[in-house]
């Protein structure tokens, strides 16, 4: 089987000139949840946002077989759900079922599936009955839910979390760790959240300075204190 995702040589530069990845290659394999971490910098959200064509680097990406390139989007970005570090840059409607609707209102489906996708991205993340509410009324960890309901409406074989246990208290926390390992999806979190990698990511890839740098067992990369200090994780 192909893997669902395949990055080879990956490069990319801010329009400043500054390089934030530099020939990456990897493989991703189907359900695998992978933890990228690195310090501020590492270019581990600007991976994430290649991997549906938000940034596009030099190189190849395919998703499912498919490459990701402009005539490919529609496709792609149904495949993979990116959540935001800052749910406050995903949740923008008067109400959680606007949001939570909008990318199938988008794809253009009928109103009962439209309904239906809702209700199920809901449950899933355990904010049924909060339909009506206004987001921005929410509590963090609410809207961290609702902004990963929002993709999930779009059944993405894929999420690409981009530091999601940020600002959130232990408790919400904990159950945030809880909902990614109930959800069945392919994931690679962004974090610097290192015991969240230990809970959730068996698999850990340690990026510095936009060079893959270690891959391989969360329980061993994140054991080798000499590897973390040297790539400004502790």
């Amino acid at each position: 089987m192909l893997p669902i995702i395949e990055i080879k040589q990956l490069s990319f530069s801010y329009p400043d000139g500054k390089a934030a990845l530099d020939n990456i290659s990897l493989q991703v394999e189907t359900g695998e949840k992978i933890a990228l971490v690195g310090a501020n910098g590492a270019g581990k959200s600007t991976l994430l946002l290649q991997l549906n064509g938000i940034l596009t680097g030099r190189g190849q990406i395919t998703v499912q077989g498919l490459e990701v390139v402009k005539e490919n989007y529609h496709k792609v970005r149904a495949l993979v759900g990116v959540v935001f570090q800052n749910p406050d840059d995903q949740l923008f409607s008067p109400s959680v079922y606007e949001d939570v609707a909008y990318g199938p209102v988008y794809q253009g489906l009928d109103k009962a599936v439209i309904q239906a996708r809702v209700t199920s991205a809901l449950e899933s993340v355990g904010m049924l009955g909060f339909e009506t509410r206004n987001p921005y009324h929410l509590s963090s960890g609410e809207k961290k839910r609702i902004a990963i309901a929002t993709v999930l409406s779009m059944l993405p074989s894929i999420l690409a979390l981009d530091e999601p246990s940020a600002g959130l208290d232990p408790r919400a926390r904990r159950e945030l760790i809880g909902l990614l390992h109930s959800l069945p999806q392919t994931m690679l979190i962004a974090t610097h959240d290192l015991d969240l990698a230990r809970q959730l990511t068996p698999r850990t890839i340690i990026l510095n300075r936009g060079h893959i740098v270690a891959d391989g067992p969360t329980d061993v990369l994140l054991k080798d204190h000499n590897l973390l200090m040297e790539n400004g994780l502790v």
